[in-house]
């Protein structure tokens, strides 16, 4: 037997792990990964919807209210 054919498991395991940890951080990033300016982006266009909302709420009169009361 020729010393080519000799498998260090130990260092197979561990690569194999490694290879491991690559795959998930890949999975990861395509999950959870956005860009600084995407997020920002996001939360200007939440912000800017939301001034937009909020200018459209009707808002009860001081007077409305008074007669409401009675």
């Amino acid at each position: 037997m020729s010393k080519d054919n000799v498998v260090n498991f130990n260092k197979a395991r561990k690569a194999k792990a490694r290879h491991q940890k690559v795959i998930k951080a890949a999975e990861n990033r395509v999950k959870f990964g956005r860009r600084k300016t995407d997020k920002q982006k996001a939360s200007d266009l939440t912000k800017k919807l939301q001034q937009h909302l909020d200018g459209h709420k009707r808002v009860k009169s001081k007077s409305d209210m008074s007669e409401n009361e009675d």
